[in-house]
């Protein structure tokens, strides 16, 4: 965890928190659990390179080892077999998450050309999050040069919260962008 998000959630966001929602315990406070980025690779049954390079950029933006996704079922329509190799993602817990989401929020998503905020509307009843990114080089770690192909990629939040609403604040607060 980045000490700047770090300090800023331990005492700005639990008080508001505690404020906004009434906590009585500290531990009642939603935090983020963990940051799911996933990046699909449909073309790479035809190129087994194009599924490497999205490894390597998605480990080069997250900062840890990305691992290959694979087919569950096999579909004749999309010639896929089951157990070929579809995509990749990584699962970002602790610090790497933190320092992944402070780069997210304030590097990455102002880089958007024509950005008005991420959807307030992607939230899937239980309190967790999804975002969807169209193009890898938002992220300043990854050169125009050297990718192969623009790919978008999935970012979930995984929150412990119970509602929409606390995810939500809990997001807000840890500064997410959200459309007005």
């Amino acid at each position: 965890m980045t000490p700047r998000l770090r300090d800023k959630y331990e005492n700005e966001v639990v008080a508001a928190m505690r404020e906004k929602f009434g906590y009585k315990s500290i531990m009642q406070v939603p935090k983020i659990e963990k940051v799911v980025v996933n990046m699909g690779c449909g073309d790479a049954k035809d190129n087994s390179k194009l599924l490497d390079a999205a490894v390597s950029d998605l480990t080069l933006i997250s900062g840890q080892k990305a691992i290959v996704t694979r087919a569950k079922k096999s579909v004749a329509n999309f010639k896929i077999r089951e157990g070929m190799p579809l995509g990749c993602k990584v699962t970002l817990r602790g610090a790497k998450m933190y320092e992944f989401v402070d780069r997210l929020v304030n590097v990455a998503l102002p880089r958007v050309r024509d950005f008005k905020g991420v959807s307030g509307k992607a939230f899937d009843g239980r309190g967790n999050y999804a975002l969807g990114v169209k193009e890898q080089l938002i992220f300043p770690e990854v050169e125009y040069d050297k990718i192969e192909k623009l790919r978008g990629m999935d970012i979930i939040f995984v929150t412990t919260a119970k509602t929409d609403e606390e995810a939500k604040e809990l997001l807000k607060l840890l500064g997410m962008p959200f459309a007005q």
